[in-house]
């Protein structure tokens, strides 16, 4: 009978021990749930729906033309000192001293010479000199046939040196020609870029900009577009800092920007990155950008 109680005993307190096992762990689970189950709401960066500006365009590559350039041959006989050219001269200003008369400059511009030659009509050597306006800079470029009506006087024009995005030179349409060229398809275009500070160099090959159809409208970053089929969202933040995705529809993409035609307005906070972390029914904290 003794023996009996005593296993009897055991039994219970084996199952005694497994009970409070189980209620501390479950216990501390609890505990640790409840600490740990609350997960801060993401750092996302927004922005504010804003105007930017927006155009269409037309590309196409030229070549670097100056503005005015000249040439002149000089036989080496004539020379009063040895060939020593400036750089640069100023309209009326000397530009070789000769035993007949002085070479004068008949407008500003940069000096060089192309070479040594042999002079077709005698013995001498002729050094050849060129004198070239930069001040601007103009480009002969093929607008495509399809693009020929959109094309006026005055419009916007954006030039760079092919292969160097650095530097952006700013230009218009100067004219253009009054028939499509019936071999190449295209409208023979002249523009006109702004060359101050002398850096585009004649000959440079550019890549040409032509800008029509410019307006301000409403933007938004294209990283913060969402595509689902054919439909496009964007994440709205809301004064709770809660997140709505709003369907909107589009317009021209133009430096990054999406123009925005209907589904938000001026001033709207939406999510312009990191649209992974975003809980479309949670909340963010967001980072003004």
């Amino acid at each position: 009978m003794k023996a009996s109680k005593k296993f009897l005993y055991i039994i219970i307190s084996f199952f005694l021990v497994i009970i409070i096992v189980i209620a501390a762990r479950t216990l501390v689970g609890n505990y640790y749930k409840k600490k740990f189950s609350k997960i801060p709401d993401p750092s996302i960066i927004v922005t504010k729906v804003a105007q930017k500006n927006f155009s269409e365009k037309i590309e196409s590559f030229g070549t670097a033309i100056s503005k005015k350039t000249k040439s002149f041959r000089i036989q080496k006989s004539n020379l009063v000192n040895d060939l020593n050219l400036k750089n640069y001269v100023n309209e009326n200003e000397i530009i070789v001293e000769l035993k007949d008369k002085n070479l004068i400059a008949p407008f500003s511009g940069i000096l060089g010479y192309r070479g040594l030659t042999e002079d077709v009509l005698g013995t001498d050597n002729t050094f050849i000199i060129t004198l070239d306006d930069n001040s601007v800079i103009y480009s002969d470029v093929k607008i495509p046939e399809s693009f020929a009506p959109k094309i006026k006087k005055g419009l916007n024009v954006n030039a760079k040196i092919s292969g160097n995005s650095d530097i952006t030179y700013k230009g218009v349409v100067e004219r253009y020609a009054s028939r499509i060229n019936a071999e190449t398809r295209s409208l023979l275009t002249r523009v006109k870029i702004d060359n101050e500070n002398y850096q585009l160099i004649p000959g440079s090959l550019l890549e040409i900009t032509v800008k029509f159809d410019e307006r301000i409208s409403l933007g938004v970053p294209d990283t913060s577009i969402i595509l689902e089929g054919d439909k496009i969202y964007v994440y709205k933040v809301q004064n709770n800092n809660s997140v709505e995705k709003k369907e909107i529809t589009t317009g021209i993409r133009s430096n990054g920007m999406i123009e925005v035609l209907t589904g938000v307005k001026e001033g709207d906070k939406i999510v312009a990155e990191g649209l992974k972390k975003v809980n479309p029914k949670g909340k963010i904290k967001p980072i003004l950008k």
